[in-house]
């Protein structure tokens, strides 16, 4: 859960770099409350007003931590765009999200994974 929070903290953060897991934890903990909003939206019979509140809620922090980490596999953020593509670009996106990134430091800053020096 401090996963999906710290991305909700730096919610228009367009900067750095992001570990892997920030970005699947994130993704699985947004899709589990989108589903249950989801589901409370057709019970009460309101959808979608939960369900769309949230997700422009959580717009901004997706896109943030979706181009933090594409940063830290070494590519641009613009690569977001490759899913405008049919089926391919999703895939391809997905590819470079799954990738591991850069061992060292890139140009968008320091590995994130590297313990912090003391």
């Amino acid at each position: 859960m401090n996963w999906y929070l710290d991305v909700l903290k730096k919610y228009a953060v367009f900067t750095g770099r992001a570990r892997r897991q920030e970005f699947w934890m994130f993704a699985l903990f947004n899709v589990i409350a989108a589903l249950v909003l989801f589901a409370v939206d057709m019970a009460l019979g309101t959808y979608p007003l939960l369900y769309g509140i949230y997700a422009l809620a959580v717009l901004l922090p997706g896109l943030g931590v979706t181009v933090r980490r594409l940063h830290d596999t070494g590519r641009s953020g613009w690569w977001i765009l490759i899913d405008l593509i049919p089926f391919v670009g999703a895939v391809i996106l997905i590819v470079f999200l799954a990738t591991e990134g850069d061992q060292h430091q890139n140009a968008h800053g320091p590995n994130p994974k590297a313990a912090p020096a003391h």
